[in-house]
């Protein structure tokens, strides 16, 4: 196989990387059930003016399986910490007692379960998408290297080898989407 087409193949491996960790990262902030601080992650707060990551302002921890304790740096955050978490709309009701802000996490409905599952097979479903994009514009780029003199044959190497790859990591996606559905399904 030619440099070119080896570059092109490596370049489109790096990229179904990312978006295998970003499928990864969008479907642990699926809530199952369990008190998890990644249900956090998106959570931003007004820290005097600039909207920042909550966890930049403060720890985030669980003490148990049904707890989310968040301890701010600053006793004068905890209402805009509170205020932002009830804005973000988690279905969860922060508690403040003046020194942290408790959070418990209900237990899930099967009926809610049900939903979270749809939605888990649908940031599946986008991770699958990117990386057949990336698969469509890897087999574009190769295509066009035959301007620069690639036989036809390692052409036609290149796109199985681009084939092997989005095969393998549509793969991964399934494997990420089950995990994710079983551990929704626990009771």
């Amino acid at each position: 196989m030619s440099e070119l087409i080896k570059k092109q193949v490596n370049d489109a491996k790096a990229l179904m990387e990312k978006a295998i960790d970003h499928a990864d990262s969008e479907l642990n902030k699926i809530r199952a059930g369990k008190a998890s601080p990644s249900l956090l992650d998106d959570i931003r707060v007004d820290y005097y003016g600039t909207s920042t990551p909550l966890s930049q302002i403060g720890s985030v921890n669980t003490p148990d399986a049904r707890t989310i304790v968040v301890q701010p740096w600053e006793k004068s955050l905890l209402n805009p910490i509170e205020k932002a978490i009830k804005e973000a709309n988690l279905g969860v009701n922060p508690q403040n007692d003046g020194i942290i802000i408790r959070i418990n996490v209900p237990p899930l409905t099967e009926e809610r379960r049900r939903d979270l599952v749809k939605k888990a097979k649908g940031e599946a479903e986008t991770g699958k998408v990117a990386i057949r994009n990336i698969r469509k514009d890897a087999n574009e780029k190769i295509k066009k290297l035959k301007t620069e003199g690639v036989s036809e044959d390692e052409i036609k190497t290149g796109e199985a080898e681009i084939q092997k790859l989005t095969d393998a990591y549509i793969a991964k996606v399934d494997v990420l989407s089950e995990a994710k559905e079983k551990d929704i399904m626990t009771v």
